[in-house]
């Protein structure tokens, strides 16, 4: 029998390591970037065109290398950062496995650029697709450039599932947040298709935080700093008033190394519990130093996911000291009642003896008795001169008095939530009977028997269907606010609410000045409340950050959805007859009437039989 089992070429052995380190382009430039920082950079700039399809170019002023150097970091498994296998356990660097620039090479055009400080000429390197097509002596400044080209050439089906270029890039400023804020003292510069996206010096952990998320960021933060012999606990967590529905704006960083770690994410929750709305998440840049013989950190090919040596205490830790900076600053509302009162004394006072106040009043003050005072030939008098004509004020005016001289007093009936629906048209059946169970179930009788109606379900597909067609014929009806609102956002969800503008302003939103710092809001759909728009606004960020919708369609079906399933009507609410009935009959003039837009159950039918049965 023949030998069937042979050694895979280097190229594929390449293609296939590259399925596991480059996922997508953000891969790349978390690799390459992270190259940047071991090679001691201070100055590092990356450039992208197409989303990082097209182009992705980053530049440092590193230590470099030489020629052979260069040639071999193209090498499968080619590291100067270990040396033995005890190494994997001591960790100070990002890169170590030497597969990053091997895998990359293998499925792009790459273009290297290089010198050390000692060489006064450079090396520059061609590679395609695991090809070596040119290398060649320059004039190179020190330090490294980095050229990616044309990613996924020779692989047609993995780029065929790359998204939308707009899509490429938020993952791209996701992966620069990461490490630009992993480390401050590094200067970053970031252009996309020739614009300018961030310009950041070097600078301190909070100041990073704000250049990226925005100057309002900083009066969000709260310090945190814990030093015990197991961790290090450095970093800000968000005052729990600013708490968003999205999850954009935590990191957690173990060794200034990005990480993803559930476990301690629910040791933060676990501290803010109590203190923040349920469905909201805290905001936190959390900086962890460990040892690094206590970590693993080499379980996953992206190396964000990490294996603690001692989870258990590192979870308690991290949960009190949260707390305590809570506690600390004041963020939690408590009262002192061992407080001395002597410190509530000011320093002006606090030799000077304790006076009963004492209060004068001039028993010979009238104030019906005209007095004339003399000053300036002024006379000042306290009593009107001329009250005729006072019973003209009440002209018209009817009042009820009962026998015992009190006015009837009217008691407000429950206050019943009809405002759902502005058209004022009558179209109640009168032959239909609706009434309201349990302030959840709209319940209606059909000639077979009854239907039970799940309220925020229904008009969650009512809305959903007009906003789909308000979106598609352009003609949404908007009301004007009185004042404008600014509303205030990083720069991320900036950029999200720039993607989705067109689709909200075809829905009844009017947009006035989108900066970096804010977006100013000019009118609203007019069944959306004023004091609801922040919320909106936030709903929307979180469901297109977890979604991220590609094509304009996906957009438009997903602020159909958001907006439907905020605007709709709660179970708790109660409706008046006119409401259920309208809410009844728009359901079933929609064009599906079974499903809510999350494909959940709408309604059930109940025959007469059904109910015989019962009684059987």
């Amino acid at each position: 029998m023949a030998d069937i089992i042979k050694l895979l070429p280097d190229h594929v052995a390449n293609q296939i390591a590259a399925g596991e380190v480059v996922q997508r382009p953000s891969s790349v430039v978390k690799e390459l970037l992270e190259n940047a920082i071991d090679a001691g950079a201070t100055e590092i700039q990356l450039i992208v065109k197409g989303g990082g399809k097209t182009l992705i170019q980053i530049v440092d002023n590193g230590k470099g290398m030489s020629g052979t150097d260069a040639r071999l970091s193209f090498e499968r498994h080619a590291t100067s950062k270990i040396q033995k296998a005890e190494d994997l356990f001591n960790l100070h660097t990002k890169g170590f496995r030497g597969e990053a620039l091997a895998s990359i090479a293998a499925i792009a055009h790459v273009e290297m650029l290089t010198r050390t400080e000692e060489d006064e000429i450079g090396t520059r390197i061609k590679i395609e697709g695991s090809k070596v097509v040119a290398q060649e002596v320059v004039v190179a400044p020190k330090g490294t450039s980095m050229l990616v080209k044309n990613l996924f050439f020779n692989i047609p089906a993995r780029r065929n599932f790359l998204k939308s270029d707009q899509v490429e890039f938020r993952h791209i400023t996701d992966e620069f947040h990461r490490i630009s804020l992993a480390h401050p003292q590094v200067a970053f510069n970031f252009y996309n298709n020739g614009s300018d996206v961030f310009q950041l010096p070097a600078n301190d952990f909070r100041k990073r935080i704000v250049q990226i998320f925005g100057r309002k960021t900083d009066e969000k933060l709260v310090p945190v700093n814990e030093e015990t012999h197991v961790v290090k606990i450095s970093g800000y967590i968000q005052k729990p008033e600013f708490a968003k529905k999205s999850r954009g704006e935590q990191f957690f960083f173990a060794n200034n190394r990005f990480i993803k770690s559930p476990y301690l994410h629910h040791a933060i929750l676990g501290a803010f519990e109590g203190l923040i709305r349920p469905g909201t998440h805290p905001g936190y840049f959390l900086n962890l130093e460990v040892d690094p013989g206590t970590i693993d950190i080499n379980i996953h090919p992206t190396k964000t996911e990490v294996k603690f040596d001692d989870e258990h205490t590192l979870y308690a830790m991290l949960k009190s000291t949260v707390k305590h900076s809570l506690g600390q600053f004041n963020v939690i509302p408590a009262i002192d009642f061992n407080q001395d009162q002597n410190l509530d004394t000011p320093y002006s006072y606090k030799n000077k003896e304790v006076g009963i106040p004492q209060v004068v009043v001039d028993s010979s003050f009238n104030p019906f008795e005209a007095v004339k005072t003399t000053k300036g030939n002024s006379t000042s008098n306290y009593m009107k001169s001329k009250v005729d004509g006072w019973e003209s004020l009440y002209s018209g005016i009817q009042m009820a008095v009962d026998t015992k001289g009190h006015s009837h007093v009217e008691f407000e009936s429950e206050v019943v939530n009809s405002s759902i629906f502005d058209d004022g048209k009558e179209i109640i059946d009168h032959t239909t009977t609706t009434f309201q169970l349990r302030k959840k179930y709209i319940i209606t009788t059909i000639k077979s028997g009854m239907v039970v109606i799940n309220q925020s379900r229904a008009h969650q597909r009512v809305l959903y269907e007009n906003f789909l067609k308000n979106i598609t014929i352009k003609e949404a009806v908007s009301q004007q606010l009185l004042f404008p609102l600014m509303l205030s956002f990083s720069t991320n969800e900036i950029n999200i609410l720039q993607e989705i503008k067109d689709n909200l302003c075809t829905v009844g939103f009017v947009f006035g000045e989108v900066s970096q710092e804010g977006v100013e809001i000019l009118g609203v759909p007019v069944l959306v409340v004023e004091s609801e728009v922040q919320m909106i606004m936030e709903q929307l960020i979180s469901d297109f950050q977890q979604e991220i919708p590609g094509d304009s369609f996906s957009q438009s079906d997903m602020l159909a959805k958001t907006l439907a399933k905020t605007l709709s009507v709660k179970t708790g609410e109660t409706l008046d007859e006119f409401s259920q009935v309208k809410l009844v009959n728009d359901l079933f003039a929609c064009k599906e009437t079974t499903l809510s837009p999350f494909n959940k159950k709408v309604y059930v039918t109940i025959t007469e039989n059904d109910i015989e049965r019962k009684f059987i």
